[in-house]
């Protein structure tokens, strides 16, 4: 039997940030939200964050959205309202600081999957430190995921599906920002087990 995670402490984080995305989408206000580098550089510094809220089209906020529900039904039980809010709003900001620092060939990004991919990672670092082995295949496969993308490139069915590229070196920022959240766990991990 399935030991989900129902309790509305579990559910309303995630909830909130599909219906955020959802909201966003349905006020077509990309953009004044987008990542836009000539307007970043033009001091319009919000759309580092809210860039990660707003997506190319409906298509992809639903991929967006089964990725939000994935990792709910993984992870749901982690996170507090505090520490999903956290969570998020760190790898958004992360997220959209490592896309202008480090993807010059990035003008235009939207969307919620780079910070997907740090939220799973940072789940996959808390099932390994309550001691669940799966945590272990899913951090390995994420990254091998990723490896997988920096040498293939972007998937060109998805790219067709979402209408845009999809920004794999967005993915890697992000997982890169999930390992670094789960510092503390693994410091707390190691220290606990050498006692």
């Amino acid at each position: 039997m399935l030991n989900l995670p129902l309790q509305p402490r579990y559910v309303f984080p995630p909830l909130c940030l599909i219906v955020l995305s959802t909201f966003l989408a349905w006020l077509g206000i990309n953009n004044e939200l987008e990542f836009n580098r000539q307007l970043i550089e033009q001091g319009q510094l919000w759309r580092l964050f809210t860039s990660q809220f707003v997506h190319a089209n409906w298509a992809h906020l639903g991929l967006n959205c089964a990725g939000i529900v994935l990792i709910w039904l993984l992870h749901g039980e982690y996170t507090s309202l505090r520490r999903y809010s956290f969570n998020i709003a760190t790898l958004a900001i992360w997220c959209g600081l490592g896309v202008f620092w480090f993807c010059p060939a990035i003008t235009i990004y939207t969307g919620l999957s780079a910070v997907l991919h740090g939220v799973i990672i940072w789940g996959a670092i808390k099932d390994i430190t309550v001691g669940l082995k799966s945590g272990y295949v899913l951090f390995i496969g994420v990254w091998v995921k990723l490896i997988a993308e920096q040498i293939n490139g972007p998937s060109a069915d998805i790219g067709a599906l979402i209408n845009s590229t999809v920004a794999v070196d967005a993915h890697l920022i992000g997982a890169i920002g999930g390992a670094l959240l789960g510092v503390p766990l693994i410091i707390k991990f190691i220290s606990k087990n050498k006692e």
